[in-house]
Parts: structure tokens; C-alpha cells; sequence
């Protein structure tokens, strides 16, 4: 089967995109002068090409906290099967959900409990267990989001039959019923419509970015105790407000998280039960000329998180910083990481070097054991044996 993923890690992430947070502060853009290779396939900005975001002071975007919004709610009561949010299905009578909004104990409540309970007792003794998972797992439901690993699909639109530029066998829904809570791809605007293409659009085009946020904003809504990171490839380097419409139209802004601030540190992101009881389930970032202060939902990248090498080559797969350029290691251990965990091959046709999958491992480079393998390399970058360029 024909697949490639990133980790997705709140401190490393396996192409696998990595997470991190910074610290709130207004982007001063200045271009980096450091020059990335351009492998041929998924292309990659170079030199003074690609701009990152260098954040010299805190910006607040707004004063109330996620978590104060709900702290008040959430903390006081227990939620069966989140109605506080009107969700779908009830639980069984011998069933508790219970999201809460913060960390701070909850108080226990006697019988089945309603969105409109009250506590009688502070005591913890007898706290309802959570039974609802949160992305499959009820233990995230209190983690914070930049304190978790997802599984991201690299390339995720280009699953186009019969097409050898296509880097994912299933499509978009199997992809996130399998498991996979981010989704990377990259667009190109053609004729003032954006494009999900892969290089090019007469290499691969899987359709209008508007039609790819559609379908995921249908699972969205289905699923409603999951969040979902969105990773979008400004191919063309265009301005950010080229994507507005997609998202709105499709109905996908209106689950998209904004921060309290720019750029978010690896300990300021809320919880997933945050995230979950405001709806606010769809994280959204963009690699390049993303600008929080004219679309606030649209978070940048590399002021957030870093990557290791991009479409790698070498099967071991070090735990390296490659993009943002010159990041210290300081600073790389209080953002979100990805590790782009991809085999790929580069070959010379025609006198040009072109890049691509290493198809033959592909069953050892996405097992969870051995050499080269999206486990040992989750494994490594956990152990944060971060290299720095």
C-alpha cells in the first residue's frame, strides 16, 4: 500500500511534522539567507526565496483565555456525553463522559449527571472516570496540545489513481479513520482559484483546495470529539488571504483554533478538552506568508515549529533541524517539532536530479521497529537528540 506519513510531534513530529510553541510576540518578517536544496518533487523555497518569521515581541490577539472561557463550566459539573455542546448519541446509563477544562480537580456529583449538574462535594474520592476518547485515547483529554505525537499524512490530497506522483494510497476519509490527525499537502493558485497540485498542476492536480476542505470539514463535524491539524503548502508563496475563501466556504474556519497569541510556546496551547468543548477543533498552519495579524486562524508555521531535512534521503533518519534556518537549540525546544519520516531516492533523468519515494521499503520505513523505521525515529526525536545545522 502506498503511503507516507510524517510524525507529528509536540516536540517532534514524523513526516511526520513537528509542533512547537513560541511565545507570543508581533512577526517582524526578515528573509533568511540561508540557502535550503531544492530536491526535485516537493519543492522547497531557497534563500532569500522563502521568508521566516522572526518574533521579537509578544503580541496578545486577545485577552480572555481558552481555557478561562470554559474553566467556570467546565470545572463545576460533570458533562454527559458533552451536551454542554449538544453533541450526538447519549451514553449508556452506566456511562460517564467527562471533559473538563482545566486541571484542577472536579468535583464528584452522585447519580447521572447532566449538563446541568452541580457539585454538592469538593471531595475527589469519588470522581467520575472519563470514558470518552479524545483523537481515540480518553487519557488525552487532559493533555495539552503541544503534548502530544499525532501521525500526520504527508501529501495527504495526492491520492490520485494511477498516477506515480500520487504519495498516499487512500483518500482523505480512510486516512483519518485509520488513525492520522494531520494533513499536509501542497497548493498552487491557478486563475485565481487554489489548487491542491503536487510540483504542478499538470504533474498531479487532486482538485480545489475548497473541495479537499470540504470533505475534511464533513469529518470534522461527524467527529466531534477529535482535533485535527491542518498543514497547507503555500506552493506559490501568494498572500494569505488567498485562502480565506476556501476555508470559509467550505465551512471549515468556523472550527478553526485561534490563538491567544503569536507565537504560542510548547506549554501555551490548550487541552484537547479545550478544544473540543469551544469546537474550536481544527488547528490550521501554513509554511510560508501566513500573517496572524490579517487572518488570525491561519497560524505560521516555523515561528511555531520546526522540521527535520525534507524529503530525506538518508534511511537513519537523524533527528535534525532544518527548517526555520539557524534556529538555536534553545529556542527549538520551546516550539512544536515535525519529523519527516519519507524514503525517498534521488535520481538523475536527463541531467536534472529529481527525488523520489523509496517504494521498495516502504513496509520498513513505516513499521514501528528496526532501522529505519517511524518508531525508532519518534523514539530518537522523544529523547530530543536534536541536531542543529
Amino acid at each position: 500500500m502506498l503511503s507516507f506519513t510524517f510524525l507529528f510531534l509536540a516536540s517532534a513530529y514524523a513526516q511526520s511534522n513537528a509542533l512547537y510553541s513560541g511565545s507570543n510576540t508581533l512577526p517582524t518578517t526578515a528573509s533568511s539567507t540561508t540557502s535550503i536544496p531544492n530536491l526535485g518533487g516537493d519543492i522547497i523555497p531557497t534563500g532569500t526565496e522563502a521568508s521566516y518569521q522572526t518574533l521579537n515581541s509578544t503580541r496578545t490577539l486577545y485577552t480572555r483565555s481558552l481555557s478561562g472561557e470554559i474553566e467556570n463550566v467546565a470545572t463545576t459539573m460533570a458533562v454527559a456525553n458533552a451536551s454542554l455542546i449538544s453533541f450526538p448519541a447519549s451514553p449508556s446509563p452506566s456511562s460517564v463522559t467527562l471533559l473538563q477544562g482545566s486541571n484542577r480537580p472536579t468535583p464528584a456529583v452522585s447519580g447521572k449527571p447532566t449538563a446541568n449538574s452541580t457539585s454538592s462535594s469538593t471531595s475527589t474520592s469519588e470522581q467520575p472516570t472519563n470514558t470518552q476518547p479524545c483523537n481515540n485515547y480518553p487519557e488525552l483529554c487532559d493533555r495539552k496540545y503541544g503534548n502530544i505525537t499525532q501521525v500526520a499524512a504527508h501529501n495527504s490530497p495526492f491520492s490520485v489513481p494511477n498516477n506515480a506522483a500520487s504519495n498516499q494510497a487512500l483518500g482523505l476519509f480512510h486516512q483519518l479513520n485509520d488513525g492520522i490527525r494531520m494533513l499536509q499537502g501542497q497548493t498552487h493558485l491557478v486563475n485565481g482559484t487554489m489548487y491542491y497540485c503536487h510540483t504542478s498542476c499538470d504533474i498531479l492536480n487532486a482538485g480545489t483546495a475548497e473541495s479537499y476542505f470540504t470533505d475534511l470539514e464533513r469529518w470534522v463535524q461527524r467527529h466531534p470529539y477529535d482535533v485535527v491539524t491542518l498543514l497547507i503548502g503555500n506552493g506559490d508563496l501568494v498572500d494569505v488571504g488567498n485562502f480565506t475563501a476556501p476555508l470559509e466556504l467550505s465551512g471549515l474556519a468556523r472550527y478553526a483554533y485561534i490563538p491567544p497569541k503569536i507565537p504560542m510556546g510548547i506549554d501555551d496551547w490548550p487541552t484537547l478538552s479545550e478544544l473540543i468543548l469551544r469546537q474550536k477543533r481544527v488547528i490550521i498552519f501554513m509554511d510560508y506568508e501566513a500573517d496572524q495579524a490579517v487572518v488570525p486562524y491561519i497560524l505560521d508555521e516555523f515561528s511555531q515549529m520546526w522540521e527535520t531535512p525534507f524529503s530525506p534521503t538518508n534511511r537513519s533518519f537523524p533527528c535534525t533541524l532544518e527548517r526555520p534556518p539557524d534556529l538555536s537549540r534553545e529556542d527549538a525546544g520551546q516550539r512544536l517539532y515535525m519529523a519527516n519520516h519519507n524514503l525517498n531516492t534521488e535520481l538523475t533523468l536527463l541531467g536534472s536530479s529529481l527525488v523520489v519515494a523509496t517504494v521498495s521499503l516502504l513496509e520498513e520505513t513505516n513499521s514501528v521497529t528496526g532501522f529505519g523505521s517511524l518508531g525508532a525515529m519518534a523514539r530518537d526525536c522523544n529523547g530530543m537528540n536534536v541536531l542543529t545545522n
